[in-house]
């Protein structure tokens, strides 16, 4: 007898449906599992067969042949168990269901019966959408990730038994529901303040800037200046995350198998940190089964990348493309996806191999040659792709010993939120901020008066800039003076934005 069902496959962050087609016949008693399927599905009946006998079903004692459709598409993981043990439950006449047809179906099952979670439920829920599905069965674990999709029901199941007499109609199990609005609220809380960083005014300035506009910083600085302090804090100045934002950067986490088991959606601003010896599939993604990478997981977050010269050269070049178009191609030998990445990426580095040249205070003990060397391992390129360059000064002991609080996170916030409503009242047809901003929408937005030019022309000309460079020049002066409530960039603006490239370019030249 043939019975069918439907399930799902992620490709990328894209999920496309799979018929799970099961037929019993004469023959040799056996499973055969065809649809181009990897081991771990491969493996699935003999997973299956122990999980039908230990759910007090019986196993079939013939000739059974599970077809995975399309037969062109590569089907990897243990997501097909329980649609496949439902399958030979419907084949066999051991369970009448009517209406399985009409779920979506994915899950692991344990030897026991048991309905173990799975990676990628919120696309696959995503999917079931799209396509008209009454439902979707998801492992228990899942079901709140797959009820962040709105108009779909959402059925957890705990084992197969009980996903038999739910289909059969012999018992009830009731759509799991979410309140979207408590969780966001319950992760807007943080546990770090920018009222905890003592002195530093001016990277707290530069990092207002950088996230009003969303801009790519680099924080140059001695060993203990407060550079990574100072980087932890950018979420609590950060907007807080939309609805599609949020299911946007859900997905990618899901994907990844990176959501916790009680996390229904990602709901806070990622903050990603990866170790310097991460390695470039690593970063950008496109591992053997094409997960996303620590740039993707950043995405509407922020990616720290802490003592940056420490990365491999080859690393951070791979970074370059990404930075600048917001996605990551990845193209291996079985095939060839696409990630969002638009992050913010921050970025820390001591001046030289020691810390300390520059200092006022403690002597560098590093030669030419190792400077040069140290600093070297940054290219230009990559360099013209973070807009801000800052320095972070060692932090004086009368700024360490004040008893008066430094500005709470959420007074930055206010105007870093004023700033944001500015950009999207002048992007409201695109959905941009600064940092995105095209050379189209430079010349429309970012218009410089005749004092500005000259000023601008003599630092390009003094400060040997690069094209590039003076986009991002553009595009931070404009995002100052969206901070400062003015509709046309003045001079002092200009200014601002130009001692932030050009503290950075006298460093290192």
């Amino acid at each position: 007898m043939l019975s069918r069902c439907y399930s799902a496959a992620v490709y990328g962050l894209d999920a496309s449906v799979v018929e799970v087609e099961v037929n019993t016949g004469q023959g040799i008693p056996q499973v055969v599992i065809v649809g181009l399927p990897d081991k771990a599905v491969t493996e699935s009946r003999d997973r299956v067969k122990t999980a039908l006998e230990n759910s007090g079903f019986r196993h079939v004692r013939t000739r059974t042949t599970i077809n995975l459709a399309p037969a062109d598409v590569k089907k990897e993981g243990p997501v097909y168990d329980l649609p496949m043990a439902l399958g030979i439950l419907g084949a066999t006449e051991q369970a009448v269901m009517p209406r399985l047809s009409e779920f979506l179906v994915v899950g692991e099952l344990a030897l026991n019966g048991s309905v173990r979670p799975t990676r990628g439920v919120l696309s696959m829920a995503m999917l079931a959408k799209e396509r008209g599905k009454a439902g979707v069965l998801v492992p228990l674990a899942n079901a709140a990730e797959a009820a962040m999709i709105q108009g779909l029901e959402v059925y957890g199941i705990s084992n197969l038994r009980e996903c038999a007499d739910f289909l059969s109609g012999r018992h009830s199990i009731q759509p799991f529901t979410c309140n979207i609005v408590e969780i966001f609220a319950k992760h807007a809380r943080y546990d770090v303040d920018f009222a905890d960083v003592k002195g530093q005014t001016h990277a707290k300035r530069a990092l207002e800037v950088a996230v009003a506009g969303g801009h790519n910083i680099l924080l140059v600085g001695p060993p203990g200046s407060g550079k990574s302090m100072l980087s932890k804090r950018i979420p609590t100045i950060s907007p807080s995350m939309t609805l599609d934002e949020a299911l946007e950067t859900t997905r990618i986490h899901s994907v990844a198998g990176n959501l916790l088991p009680s996390q229904a959606i990602v709901a806070a601003r990622p903050f990603r940190s990866p170790h310097h010896t991460i390695s470039d599939v690593a970063l950008t993604g496109g591992t053997s089964d094409l997960r996303p990478g620590e740039v993707s997981l950043s995405h509407h977050g922020v990616l720290f990348l802490d003592e940056l010269p420490e990365f491999k050269r080859a690393t951070l070049e791979a970074m370059r493309q990404p930075m600048e178009d917001g996605v990551v191609h990845v193209a291996r030998a079985t095939g060839s996806v696409t990630f969002p990445c638009r992050c913010m990426m921050v970025a820390s580095m001591n001046p030289c191999p020691c810390g300390y040249y520059g200092d006022p205070k403690r002597e560098c003990r590093c030669g030419p040659a190792q400077i040069q060397k140290y600093r070297a391992k940054i290219s230009g390129p990559l360099l013209d792709r973070i807009d801000l360059h800052v320095e972070v000064p060692a932090v004086q002991y009368a700024d360490m010993a004040r008893r008066e609080t430094a500005e709470p996170s959420e007074k930055i916030l206010q105007r870093v939120l004023l700033a944001r409503a500015v950009q999207y009242r002048r992007f409201k047809k695109e959905g941009r901020i600064n940092a995105h901003m095209t050379p189209r929408g430079i010349r429309a937005h970012c218009v410089l008066d005749t004092e500005c030019e000259h000023f601008l022309k003599t630092a390009m000309s003094e400060m040997n800039f690069s094209a590039r460079a003076y986009d991002r020049i553009l595009k931070v002066s404009r995002t100052i003076a969206d901070l400062d409530g003015k509709p046309e960039i003045e001079s002092n603006h200009l200014g601002e934005a130009l001692q932030y490239r050009a503290l950075d370019r006298r460093l290192w030249t």
